[in-house]
């Protein structure tokens, strides 16, 4: 149309008038025209550009549950589409991320997920992520069930920075002593000693509940050295990142297994601590476990 001549003028309409009337780029004409040319005809090809795939939508969705089935045996389970696409892609596979979600869409392997509700302003607008190590720990504790001593508490303490379980404990009794339990592993392991001050630089991310807010506790972070940092009241997202571990925690094991009793559980805790620094890969680190990441953050520093 761009060659057809105008009644009026006499002249060409030419490509800039014709691609403003419809309203395309003429970089999107002069590839029209060159797949053209390339087809042998009027219309451009059909064929979608770029490399091809290996796989079709169906074998994908097969490598993808095939996929699912390994990370079961590591005791991983719900993986979401990025993280599916990150793992495809470790093992040489390269499809696209949001190719991935359709195809998990349309086979029904994305992880239910709950309808969330509407949420008022935000009191907690910062980061609460550190970019160094050991400079703050979240804590937080939730309820799991044992089928012959009842309801347990769970207390667990998590790196801001890399994300790794740094102590985690299961007890009867949900009180300032036991919420201690994950703190105190913590210093023995990064601080070498539950020492006066040995923690000094440390901050820990907490609510307002009794056993974080009791004298006893708060005490014994002033011996380590430890400073406390309570989130706002009503707001958890202050404490997001220890909020977020107990989501995964939940999934990947209290709401998934049984356990007997408590020392049953605390076992299962340690192998799930062992299990998750190692394999579970975060998006906000490259897709590295919190054991890869730990190290690159101490050279750095």
């Amino acid at each position: 149309m761009s060659t057809t001549l105008s009644p009026s003028q006499d002249t060409c309409y030419g490509v800039v008038l014709v691609c403003q009337a419809f309203g395309i780029g003429r970089s999107t004409y002069y590839d029209w025209k060159k797949r053209a040319s390339s087809a042998g005809g009027d219309r451009p090809s059909a064929v979608k550009r770029g490399p091809k795939t290996a796989w079709s939508d169906s074998e994908l969705a097969d490598q993808i549950r095939s996929l699912f089935k390994e990370l079961e045996a590591l005791g991983i389970r719900g993986e979401g589409y990025r993280k599916v696409h990150a793992r495809l892609r470790f093992k040489g596979h390269a499809i696209g991320r949001k190719r991935v979600l359709r195809v998990m869409r349309e086979h029904g392997l994305l992880a239910p997920t709950r309808t969330g509700r509407k949420r008022g302003p935000r009191i907690h607008d910062g980061t609460i992520q550190t970019e160094t190590p050991d400079r703050m720990w979240g804590t937080d504790a939730t309820k799991a069930l044992t089928l012959h001593e009842g309801e347990a508490w769970v207390f667990a303490a998590v790196d801001h920075c890399t994300g790794q379980i740094v102590g985690i404990h299961a007890s009867l009794k949900g009180n300032r002593f036991e919420a201690l339990e994950p703190i105190h592993q913590g210093v023995r392991e990064h601080f070498e000693g539950l020492e006066e001050d040995v923690a000094v630089g440390l901050a820990l991310r907490h609510d307002h509940g009794t056993q974080y807010m009791s004298r006893h506790f708060q005490a014994e972070l002033r011996f380590l050295g430890i400073e406390s940092s309570p989130s706002f009241v009503r707001a958890p997202e202050g404490n997001g990142v220890a909020e977020r571990f107990f989501r995964t925690l939940k999934e990947q094991l209290l709401w998934v297994e049984h356990f007997e009793t408590v020392e049953d559980l605390r076992i299962a805790l340690q192998h799930f601590r062992v299990r998750y620094n190692e394999s579970w890969i975060l998006a906000r680190h490259g897709y590295k476990t919190p054991d890869q990441v730990g190290p690159q953050h101490k050279k750095a520093a």
